[in-house]
């Protein structure tokens, strides 16, 4: 069934999703301009072959105007492909609003990233490409509001998908969920392990089988989770804002090395590799370039990945790179005192810091939501005696960044964060003895932690109840795999988490397992007997 450009607005006026208008437009009255006129795609030449889009599309890094799309084209033969893109909306194409063509070639792994820009009919569209007479599937995508545009906004938040040991099952329970504006992926979208046999969990073999390293290392790891049928989907249906963590290079990534890359002793050879796997700014650099590739992010000069998306008056995202951009060397304890004089100092690094405060100091929107790769609020194994070195608490910016916040009075900040593999609720406090569960209002902020996509946890249960014994940790669960919605209204911001029975393949039902909300004004999060019910004034998925 094909509906009017009319039919289209008019039902979207009915929904509460006011189109984005030109006033004016050479008359008196107001109204949405005219579709520009479009030329059709044509080919003349032979029918490229069947699995020419096997990677799908995707789309990211929503504007009020503008969006990426994307996709990748697989040739038989290695040479140029000139790929034809076109953006409607109405899955029938029958109201194109954008269209062109660009050409992809090796040295950019075949893959096409458009930044479609000037879009002015409306929140929600469809796009799809076509390359040597095959069409590729239809994508959905969505708009950030403008203004007071949006009444709700849903995202879906997610992390760590390990590819080898589990299937992504929480990415297709994402994907049935048309009513999501977007995905925060908080980092480790995917896994530089190597095939690990011997691992009674692993489900599936990575590729390359070798840990990635090189550029074309991690072109193939890509690969093969983009061909993966539930990201692939949820891909498909609705936009995502990634950021990475250090899974996306290597574990325990900082700035100046990783897990295997410690600094190269001064009395070495030059080029110092003691563990073989190359020098960490060759690494750092191929790990940028195949995520910019292949992750439908904006490019930028330095290609940073620290941004903040407007989604109108109601939120502000702020994506954080707490892993390279200027994370210090961790202090290399599993237990610390919070003076210890060897204590490093940055984890965003001074540029970062400096713009993420003037985010924060001069946001208007109603919530500011920081997507944050590791955990903000405290972990302590016994009275101020903190208990993991990676996360904030292991770098004095933590007591900077809460403290900002508690002088400046900023309220309505929800801190959404990926990395230990389980679900945490917490209250972000200030260390000093003013919060207890009789004065939760000395709280700065609220954090919701995401458990891994598939990824197993490393905190055992005896650990995970001990860190569960301060009061600002209002709830968790160590174990379990899935994934959280965040439901943004003028009144409260609310995270709804639903975990699944496994992650084997024939598992992956899910089930709802705790609601905590913040309320507006409020530092502190309250328990809630449900989920948020799903909005039902969107558009349905993509077929």
């Amino acid at each position: 069934m094909h509906f009017s450009r009319r039919e289209i607005l008019k039902g979207m006026g009915a929904a509460g999703l006011s189109p984005l208008l030109l006033s004016g437009c050479g008359s008196s009255n107001s109204g949405p301009p005219p579709l520009p006129e479009l030329p059709d795609y044509e080919w003349s030449g032979p029918l490229g072959w069947e699995k020419l889009f096997e990677h799908g599309v995707a789309s990211g890094d929503p504007l009020t105007d503008a969006v990426i799309i994307w996709t990748r084209v697989t040739p038989e033969a290695p040479q140029p492909v000139e790929v034809w893109w076109e953006m409607a909306l109405d899955e029938d194409f029958l109201e194109r609003t954008a269209q062109g063509a660009v050409t992809t070639e090796a040295s950019r792994d075949y893959t096409v990233k458009v930044d479609v820009s000037g879009l002015l009919w409306g929140r929600n569209y469809y796009f799809r490409f076509a390359a040597q007479g095959r069409w590729s599937p239809v994508g959905r995508t969505r708009l950030a509001p403008k203004g007071n545009g949006a009444p709700r906004l849903r995202f879906g938040v997610c992390s760590c998908a390990r590819h080898a040991l589990g299937y992504f099952h929480g990415y297709r329970h994402m994907a049935e969920r048309s009513d999501l504006d977007a995905i925060l992926h908080l980092g480790d979208y995917y896994y530089e392990y190597g095939d690990d046999p011997d691992n009674a969990e692993q489900l599936r073999s990575p590729e390359p089988s070798h840990e990635t390293v090189t550029l074309d290392d991690y072109r193939t790891r890509l690969s093969q989770y983009r061909r993966d049928p539930d990201l692939q989907e949820l891909h498909r249906q609705t936009p995502f804002i990634v950021v990475w963590d250090d899974h996306e290079t290597a574990n325990n990534a900082w700035m100046g090395g990783a897990e295997n890359h410690s600094p190269p002793d001064p009395g070495c050879e030059q080029p110092c590799d003691p563990e073989g796997e190359g020098e960490w700014s060759d690494r750092v650099a191929a790990a940028r370039q195949a995520f910019f590739e292949w992750i439908p992010i904006r490019d930028n000069p330095g290609q940073k990945l620290y941004r903040t998306l407007k989604y109108g008056d109601l939120a502000d995202i702020i994506m954080l790179d707490t892993r390279i951009e200027g994370r210090e060397q961790q202090l290399g304890k599993r237990g610390f005192f919070p003076d210890d004089p060897d204590l490093p100092d940055q984890i965003l690094g001074p540029e970062q810091e400096g713009w993420l405060f003037d985010q924060l100091q001069n946001s208007r929107a109603k919530w500011k939501v920081l997507g944050n790769q590791v955990v903000l609020s405290l972990w302590t194994i016994g009275p101020g005696f903190y208990g993991n070195d990676d996360p904030w608490q292991g770098y004095k910016a933590r007591n900077r960044l809460v403290g900002f916040l508690r002088d400046n009075e900023i309220s309505n900040v929800v801190v959404v964060t990926g990395d230990v593999h389980s679900s945490w609720a917490m209250d972000v406090t200030i260390d000093d003895g003013s919060y207890t569960e009789t004065s939760r209002d000395a709280a700065v902020a609220v954090e919701v932690v995401v458990p891994g996509i598939s990824a197993p946890t490393g905190i055992i249960e005896e650990v995970a109840a001990i860190f569960g014994l301060e009061p600002h940790v209002r709830d968790y669960d160590y174990e379990r795999r899935g994934y959280l919605i965040l439901d943004l209204q003028p009144e409260k911001a609310q995270a709804d988490w639903f975990l699944l029975d496994g992650v084997g393949a024939e598992e992956g039902n899910q089930s709802f397992w705790a609601a905590w909300a913040v309320m507006d004004g409020e530092r502190s999060l309250v328990k809630k007997d449900g989920p948020e019910t799903p909005n039902a004034e969107t558009p349905g998925p993509a077929s």
